[in-house]
C-alpha cells in the first residue's frame, strides 16, 4: 500500500535557530528554512525534516547516521568545530579517547555526538 510513497524522516528540536546554525554551518548540510521548520537536503535525494517543539525531549536513539570514508579525519574535523563525542565504557562497548568505537561487529568504526538539543547523531565508517 505505501511501497510507492515518497518518504522522509523527521525529529524535533527545542531551538530551531540553533538547529539551523548547527546543521547548516557546523555540519555544512543543505538546510532549507521553511515556515514549519527546517528541511535537510541530504545526499542521495533523502530529506529529513526538523521541527520545533516547545516540550522537546531528545531522542534516546540515533536520529541520523552519516557514513564517511575516513572516520578519524571526520572526528578530528568535527572536534575542531567544537563538537564533543560521546564516551562509553562498558565491558564490550568502549570508545577510545576520541569517542570512536572500534569493533568487529557492525560498522568498522562509529562515533556518536549530539545536536544542540541533545538528539544523537553518528558518523561511521563501514570499511
Amino acid at each position: 500500500m505505501l511501497r510507492e510513497s515518497n518518504v522522509f524522516s523527521s525529529f524535533s528540536v527545542n531551538d530551531i535557530e540553533a538547529a539551523e546554525k548547527f546543521y547548516g554551518e557546523t555540519l555544512q548540510l543543505d538546510v532549507d528554512k521553511q515556515p514549519e521548520g527546517l528541511a535537510l537536503k541530504l545526499t542521495g535525494g533523502h530529506d529529513v525534516f526538523i521541527y520545533p517543539k516547545s516540550d522537546h525531549q531528545p531522542a534516546t536513539f540515533t536520529v541520523l547516521n552519516f557514513i564517511v570514508k575516513d572516520l578519524e579525519k571526520t572526528v578530528d574535523l568535527l572536534t575542531s568545530k567544537g563538537i564533543s563525542f560521546e564516551q562509553y565504557n562498558y565491558d564490550e562497548f568502549k570508545t577510545d579517547e576520541k569517542g570512536i568505537l572500534r569493533g568487529d561487529r557492525g560498522p568498522k568504526m562509529i562515533a556518536w555526538f549530539k545536536d544542540p538539543d541533545g538528539n544523537f547523531l553518528s558518523v561511521l565508517q563501514k570499511e
